[in-house]
């Protein structure tokens, strides 16, 4: 009867076993110190709606998946269209951390411990300006599990 801790706690460990994730955060966004750069690459679940469906719990959830872009020093020369920073490396890398996340759902050790995606897994770009820029993937999915509770 710990739906909420049992899903936090299941998408936090596999988040924190993933190559790209540093740190693993739950809540609001606005209250994560973005400005603290090393805590990047970063993680951040928002549980949104839930629904209960007899023996089955539904969770709307959104993962952000960020990293700080770097822009280089020096010039580069060889190609403009990789321009001047690691961005197509972070997105690359943030958009890898969800697909192994929705990959695990869907046929992996999570799905065998009856974690199911009921929707079909948006992973949507982004790059965000705040005092340092930001980029990686917002992914939106929804997640099934089994309703411990029953009324017999």
């Amino acid at each position: 009867m710990n739906h909420v801790y049992d899903i936090l706690d299941t998408l936090k460990t596999t988040l924190r076993e993933t190559t790209g994730v540093n740190t693993v955060t739950f809540g609001r966004l606005s209250d994560i110190d973005l400005d603290k750069t090393t805590m990047f690459p970063l993680s951040h679940i928002i549980l949104q709606d839930s629904r209960h469906l007899g023996n089955i719990i539904e969770f709307d959830i959104k993962i952000i998946m960020s990293d700080v872009v770097d822009v280089n020093k020096e010039e580069s020369g060889s190609d403009d269209f990789y321009g001047n920073d690691n961005l197509q490396d972070v997105l690359n890398t943030q958009f890898e951390v969800g697909n192994r996340l929705v990959s695990l759902l869907k046929r992996g050790d999570l799905f065998r411990r009856y974690y199911q995606v009921q929707s079909t897994p948006t992973l949507s770009p982004f790059i965000e300006r705040f005092s340092n820029v930001l980029a990686g993937y917002e992914l939106d999915v929804t997640i099934q599990m089994k309703n411990g509770i029953s009324i017999c």
